[in-house]
């Protein structure tokens, strides 16, 4: 694959990520306006926090990175790669009924181990029953993400990176039809999780069929390629279990303050559109790729392959991380800020949503790096690393919080991450030729950081004069499409006369 098939995957899964997002947006601008930061807004975020927390540890943070490099290894080897996901598919089948279940049991715990603030107030019976009706969606997502892993290792990366689009718009639906039955919309919104879960499955089912493999019933089996599977994938595991503990400190951190939790899910609901576009395009992409150079002895490809989408996605990742620090309070105000949305919202979301937008490369470098250490799996190093930025965001968290309040738990997360970063780099020194860094990159991450320096201040000073039409009812839409246009304007423009980018880039890019 050439660096320019590299991007066209990148575009792929960004461009159907990105409409994703947006469809995600609706759904969001719906929650705050018919949710808000109340008790029951807060109780489904925690309830809904549930699932996808464990996810990561049978999926994306942990399984698949073991499982990816492992599957695509025996694909490009011409070896029975079907037999080994299916054999993974049902052993995660039997382990994920059971700590459902488990799960389901313990769900009051669960809920006072992710907001103890919650305990001894109308939250937290909320949280417990809507965790119990959301909890069941871990077994269905994660074995979406398994399917999806099979069909990223071969290239196909469409169908899965459109499978979320219906997940959003099934919400949408849910969101509508209670409006207009007159259901409690807390309790549809439960019940919407799992039935969005059981959607996305089937789907990336019916894609994995048609791309050729079949996941038919068989009895599971510990064969030794799934004992060293688990063998690999322990260690990730632990590493994805370190960084939902940052994630619990930070929410129990916000749930002694009334409303920290929704305003600190809906920061992260704007922030995860460029993380999600990028560095999970970046990643899905990355890693399969890594993993067939290493085993084709292609070192020198593998180097342009990681130098062209650290490239890629700071290009994209450092002026989204800009915006969101400049025009916080315009983005968060014209968004969400109808309905129950009140001005301490606003004001209380887009705090936290500068300091997680000072995080958002460091979170994007993250997909960067990962998949050196996995794509030679070595998930050993991720997870002692991981370790480290567990300590460095519980000290700040939780030090910080009688000073600055919720607020310390975005900045412990965004701390913690370029620890992690720093710590990624560090050890990438011991891998020689294929993780340096080339001419190019250092050339254009300097052409970069200008651009991003000249559309700031574009945006500062835009935002100041456009204050009375960023909060004019009939206006404000209009003002802040404007607004992300000029920067979208000044930071390509400027780009290009400072040679960040080049035409023929672009065009290379746009013809694949």
């Amino acid at each position: 694959m050439r660096p320019i098939r590299l991007v066209s995957g990148f575009l792929t899964v960004g461009g159907w990520t990105l409409l994703s997002r947006v469809v995600g947006f609706i759904r969001d601008m719906m929650m705050a306006a018919y949710l808000g930061t109340g008790p029951v807004a807060e109780a489904f975020f925690v309830a809904f926090s549930l699932p996808n927390m464990f996810r990561r540890f049978f999926a994306e943070g942990a399984f698949n990175m073991a499982f990816v490099p492992m599957f695509a290894k025996k694909y490009e080897a011409g070896e029975d790669a079907e037999g080994f996901a299916r054999d993974a598919y049902w052993g995660l089948t039997s382990a994920l009924i059971v700590f459902t279940l488990a799960g389901m049991l313990a769900m009051p715990l669960l809920v006072l181990a992710m907001a103890a603030g919650f305990h001894g107030d109308e939250r937290f019976g909320l949280a417990v029953d809507f965790g119990l009706i959301t909890f069941p969606y871990i077994l269905f997502i994660s074995l979406t993400a398994l399917l999806s892993g099979v069909l990223n290792a071969t290239g196909r990366f469409m169908a899965t990176a459109a499978v979320p689009i219906l997940m959003n718009a099934l919400f949408i639906l849910a969101i509508w039809i209670a409006l207009w039955r007159d259901w409690p919309m807390g309790m549809t919104l439960a019940w919407t999780v799992p039935i969005t879960g059981i959607a996305q499955l089937g789907m990336t089912w019916v894609a994995a069929r048609r791309a050729g493999f079949s996941f038919r019933f068989r009895w599971p089996r510990l064969t030794p390629e799934l004992r060293r599977l688990a063998v690999i994938a322990a260690p990730a595991v632990l590493a994805g279990g370190v960084v939902q503990v940052n994630l619990i400190v930070g929410r129990q951190v916000a749930s002694f303050t009334e409303g920290a939790i929704a305003w600190l899910n809906y920061a992260d609901r704007l922030y995860q559109l460029p993380l999600g576009v990028v560095g999970i395009a970046v990643g899905v992409v990355l890693l399969p790729e890594l993993s067939r150079r290493l085993r084709a002895g292609d070192v020198a490809g593998g180097r342009a392959s990681f130098n062209r989408a650290t490239e890629f996605a700071l290009a994209l990742t450092l002026p989204a991380a800009v915006a969101l620090m400049v025009i916080a309070v315009p983005l968060v105000s014209v968004l969400f800020g109808r309905g129950a949305w009140t001005a301490a919202d606003t004001t209380n979301t887009a705090l936290a949503l500068a300091i997680y937008g000072a995080g958002l490369p460091a979170f994007v470098l993250h997909k960067v790096l990962q998949p050196l250490y996995y794509a030679r799996e070595d998930t050993r190093s991720p997870f002692r690393f991981a370790l480290w930025s567990m300590v460095v965001n519980a000290v700040l968290a939780i030090g910080l919080m009688p000073l600055i309040g919720f607020a310390a738990a975005a900045l412990g997360t965004t701390l913690a991450a370029w620890a992690m970063v720093w710590q990624l780099w560090s050890g990438t020194r011991s891998m020689g030729e294929a993780a340096e860094v080339d001419d190019r990159l250092r050339s254009r991450l300097v052409r970069i950081g200008g651009a991003c320096g000249i559309m700031g201040l574009c945006l500062l000073a835009a935002a100041a004069a456009m204050g009375d039409w960023l909060t004019a009812p009939g206006l404000r839409y209009l003002a802040l499409g404007a607004l992300v246009l000029l920067g979208i304007v000044t930071y390509f423009g400027s780009g290009f006369a400072l040679g960040a980018f080049r035409t023929a880039d672009l065009r290379g890019a746009l013809r694949r």
